[in-house]
């Protein structure tokens, strides 16, 4: 599955509050529920919590890619948020995050959802892509650099 099929342009944030991981998770959950009435946020963020509490989802230069199955999803559900200041993620490399891909995927997703979130890791590996969103402070820029996969 591809990003421009789960990330919308009204999930693409820019300048969202850090704080800590548990604010930020908090912070996500609640906006997807806004978005998705569906979406209970509390279920979202217990179950955020429960998968960070497994490994840290923190997969180094900056980016952390956190995500859980949940119910009342019916397709994977991508939110992008380009943090103001960067937090303590708990990285595998140590390194504080300020690029947070947040996805959703229904309970019986397996297969899709692994090979999403390689995707994921793969399009977020790209330096020139991290260093062009980092560069951006606009949402529409964000969101076509993420879609087109590929940086400017």
């Amino acid at each position: 599955m591809q990003i421009n099929e789960i990330l919308t342009l009204e999930r693409t944030l820019f300048g969202v509050p850090g704080g800590s991981k548990k604010r930020v998770l908090e912070y996500f959950s609640k906006f997807i529920a806004q978005q998705i009435p569906a979406l209970d946020s509390e279920e979202v963020f217990s179950r955020l919590i429960a998968r960070e509490k497994l490994g840290s989802t923190g997969i180094g230069e900056g980016v952390a890619l956190p995500h859980c199955r949940i119910s009342h999803c019916k397709e994977a559900i991508g939110t992008f948020i380009r943090l103001r200041d960067k937090i303590d993620f708990d990285a595998i490399d140590g390194q504080p995050v300020d690029l947070i891909f947040l996805l959703l995927v229904p309970e019986d997703a397996n297969e899709a959802h692994l090979q999403t979130l390689a995707n994921l890791a793969e399009t977020f590996a790209q330096d020139d892509l991290r260093k062009a969103l980092r560069k951006s402070d606009q949402p529409e820029t964000l969101y076509e650099l993420l879609t087109a996969g590929v940086s400017s």
